[in-house]
């Protein structure tokens, strides 16, 4: 075995063995290497096998063990010959001073001083607990992170599937624990700036682990990013609710109403109203007009008997961007509003208008009232929540209206407060001449959108390429930002790849997907509020062709009487856009995008309503 130095000295931060002539990895591809250079080994199956041996730390393995993790439940019939080839390999391979020796049902390997990088790990990670359990946070985050230093990838990345599934959960199981303990200790020295960064990385990769993300909303805290931290929050309890069917735990709970009640933030932070907005996902390009008309109308102020809430709204087609120019606009806004920015989010995860009680009581909850107990009641909740409002100056930002209904209760009190909704329907609520809404970008904007994705030299580099890319995005944001994503999570791709896969119909809607990004998906949402009438009557609409085209002929295509009430469906939900006629033709024009085309034309067709 390895000899492990003693514990609280320099040596025990990472050194190798005692004469640094062998070191073998775990914490990554099985590994060996002697004097830095590395020795061949040949095959899976010789990696499995030292593997199992140094997971031993010396004790017997019986052929049974090894054979298990090389076949599985399914051994050969000359397993045990095959074995004892492997391990003669491992002894000419290896050499002096490590043995391997047969004892009894199996094997022993004797590794001496040589270093194992898990043993090492081990040994620095216990160091570090006790530094960290003792309030030695300098000392505690110097050795644990060494130990993650040992680390070169995932456990035991070259060996048998068998191997792989019975050791890998174990060991990743020890890394987290001690990247977790790290980040404590990190935090409890004031380093919570420099964490930000590294939590953002993390929790995008474990999205389910609560603990990190618990650790990011305090180091977001206490950054004075608090709106960003509310959504890290809520983004949390959505993945919780929608993979595991569960609430956020204590930890995570904690953090979230650490934040509302002000507490363990920087004194700056605590000076500055709450801001509760989305994280900015990047510049909101091509809006500068419809951005710069929200801010007129949420900042005017009027006096007197006539004074009204100051009220706008956002419309627009699915992916239009509606959502992040509202972010954008209340961002720019915040200093207005001296009480706050609040924001609630009207639909659950699964594209369902959330009850007005649940808003209500996360809106009071983020204005420092509870939303809880006795007074949850809606009556109540909504005479709670307009005497909070009747003389505050805040912005309340509500995104995803799917109805008047359900706004009118969430409507604040007071002239002094603003409202911002974001919805796809035009809504009586709001005025016509308050509601801005999005159109498909200009060509040139898609152009500078997808380089604030991929980046501007390589856009540059292969312009036409990117051209015919936003073209066939058709102007639409969240198609622009899906191809830009999946460019730049390949660097190695040109342009003109992607661009080739959008331009075939065929696979340009399953080409805009990436990870959570999708924009069927999206279009999915704003149909499953559709009626089952019009719904049904989509899929067939296909066959019109993107338009411009009459209802008269809509419904000579489709066989169907009257479209006009699917029609004008259509058009309330950003579906369709209609424009008059004119003179020469007499009735409204209607047009598809040519995504929501493509969309429709691939969905099931049912019997339509007649």
């Amino acid at each position: 075995m390895a000899a492990a130095p003693a514990e609280g000295t320099a040596e025990a931060d990472r050194g190798g063995g005692a004469n640094g002539s062998l070191e073998f990895r775990l914490l990554g591809p099985v590994s060996v290497s002697r004097a830095g250079q590395a020795v061949p080994l040949p095959g899976t199956k010789i990696h499995t096998v030292l593997a199992v041996l140094l997971l031993a730390r010396g004790t017997l393995v019986a052929d049974g063990r090894l054979s298990a993790a090389l076949w599985g439940d399914t051994p050969p019939p000359t397993s045990n010959s095959q074995i004892y080839t492997y391990v003669s390999r491992l002894r000419k391979v290896l050499g002096q001073p490590v043995q391997i020796s047969r004892k009894g049902p199996g094997y022993v390997l004797d590794v001496r001083d040589a270093e194992v990088d898990l043993f090492s790990f081990e040994r620095l990670d216990r160091m570090g607990r006790r530094a960290l359990k003792e309030n030695r946070y300098e000392e505690a985050g110097r050795l644990l992170g060494s130990a993650l230093g040992c680390w070169s990838g995932h456990a035991l990345d070259n060996v048998t599937e068998h191997l792989l599934q019975s050791e890998r959960p174990r060991l990743e199981f020890l890394r987290a624990e001690a990247l977790e303990r790290r980040i404590q200790a990190d935090l409890a020295l004031g380093r919570h700036r420099s964490l930000v960064p590294e939590l953002l990385s993390l929790v995008a990769r474990f999205p389910m682990e609560e603990n990190l993300r618990a650790h990011l909303i305090t180091a977001l805290h206490r950054s004075d990013r608090q709106a960003e931290a509310v959504q890290v929050y809520g983004e949390g309890r959505r993945i919780l609710d929608e993979q595991l069917g569960v609430v956020p735990g204590q930890q995570l709970s904690r953090a979230y109403l650490r934040i509302l009640r002000g507490e363990g933030g920087s004194s700056t932070a605590q000076r500055r109203p709450l801001v509760v907005l989305p994280v900015r996902d990047g510049a909101v390009t091509g809006r500068t007009t419809e951005a710069a008309r929200l801010r007129s109308l949420l900042l005017r102020r009027s006096a007197g008997p006539t004074a009204r809430l100051r009220a706008a709204l956002v419309t627009g087609m699915p992916g239009s961007g509606k959502t992040a120019l509202a972010a954008e606009v209340a961002y720019s806004c915040a200093r207005a509003f001296p009480d706050g920015v609040v924001h609630a989010d009207l639909q659950d995860a699964e594209g369902a208008a959330r009850p007005p009680a649940d808003v209500l009581a996360e809106l009071l909850s983020a204005l420092g009232e509870s939303g809880q107990g006795p007074g949850r009641d809606l009556n109540d909740l909504v005479r709670r929540y307009r005497a909070r409002t009747a003389s505050s100056r805040l912005l309340v930002v509500l995104d995803d209206a799917s109805s008047d209904a359900q706004l009118t209760a969430l409507l604040p009190a007071g002239t002094d407060t603003a409202l911002l909704v974001t919805s796809r329907r035009r809504l009586v609520t709001v005025p016509a001449t308050s509601t801005v809404s999005l159109e498909p970008l200009a060509d040139e904007d898609a152009v500078a959108l997808l380089a604030e994705t991929v980046g501007a030299e390589r856009i540059r580099a292969e312009l036409p390429a990117a051209r015919d890319l936003v073209r066939y995005c058709a102007g639409l944001p969240l198609a622009v930002r899906i191809a830009g994503t999946r460019l730049a999570a390949r660097p190695h791709w040109p342009v003109a790849r992607l661009a080739a896969q959008l331009a075939d119909p065929r696979t340009r809607l399953a080409a805009l997907s990436y990870g959570d990004l999708e924009l069927a998906r999206s279009l999915n949402r704003a149909l499953s509020r559709l009626s089952p009438a019009t719904a049904a009557v989509l899929p067939w609409l296909a066959a019109v062709g993107g338009g411009p085209f009459t209802a008269r002929l809509a419904g000579e295509v489709i066989g169907l009487a009257e479209p006009e009430d699917a029609l004008e469906e259509l058009v309330d939900a950003c579906l369709l856009t209609s424009e008059p006629g004119g003179p020469a033709l007499g009735e409204d024009r209607y047009r598809f995008h040519p995504l929501v085309l493509l969309h429709a034309a691939a969905l099931p067709r049912k019997e339509l309503p007649r």
